[in-house]
């Protein structure tokens, strides 16, 4: 018996990294970027605010996200 065997097309990313953009909630760039479950995952690093009285912890400004949670930020 012969099993026919579907082409799985990856599709190619819609940002790049350091590109601007926005989501509900705020902006950033892209950090970095990879794939998961088939899906592009994005590492999405947000402008630091006011240092908050007790400072800064860590990459507490870098966030990940879903292409389909992200547009481009038009400059």
């Amino acid at each position: 018996m012969m099993t026919t065997l579907t082409k799985n097309t990856q599709e190619q990313p819609k940002f790049c990294p350091f590109q601007q953009v926005y989501f509900l909630g705020g902006m950033g760039k892209i950090v970095s970027r990879f794939t998961e479950a088939g899906k592009w995952m994005y590492a999405v690093e947000m402008p630091l605010g006011k240092e908050p009285e007790i400072g800064r912890i860590g990459s507490e400004t870098i966030i990940l996200m879903q292409e389909t949670e992200i547009k481009p930020l038009e400059v």
